[in-house]
């Protein structure tokens, strides 16, 4: 996993892949860059907006897209409902706790996936994604 950025090394982070600087840009990817954990976006929009309630709603979706489009982020998906995004973009898998809603990560090699459907024509793999879910069986 990659170790947490200060935000000069989140804004040059930023700058390195051609993404506009904006005040709400930085705040939104220092929060996500400093603590390397898997947050959704009303998460986000919270701590933004503890230190400087500036940003919106549709400001971090749009941020996190851009975020996500650049490569920076992952969006994981553990159900309809819930979407994490999670700065660590290295080949990885995921444990869900579906009681207390936490996610964590599972080393790519810690889990070995055996075979894949043929796809369609013209059609390349892009990854695997994984989601282990689970629940307290007592």
């Amino acid at each position: 996993m990659k170790a947490p950025l200060n935000r000069e090394q989140t804004a040059d982070l930023l700058r390195a892949h051609d993404i506009n600087l904006t005040q709400p840009r930085v705040e939104i990817a220092c929060v996500l860059f400093s603590r390397m954990e898997h947050l959704s976006a009303d998460q986000i929009l919270a701590m933004v907006n503890e230190t400087s309630p500036s940003a919106s709603k549709a400001t971090v979706y749009n941020t996190l897209k851009v975020l996500r489009e650049a490569g920076l982020v992952r969006e994981v998906i553990v159900d309809p409902t819930r979407v994490f995004f999670d700065p660590n973009t290295e080949p990885h898998h995921h444990l869900y706790d579906v009681v207390s809603g936490c996610l964590t990560d599972i080393p790519d090699h810690a889990l070995r996936i055996e075979g894949m459907p043929a796809l369609p024509p013209g059609m390349v793999a892009e990854g695997v994604d994984v989601i282990v879910r689970v629940r307290s069986g007592v």
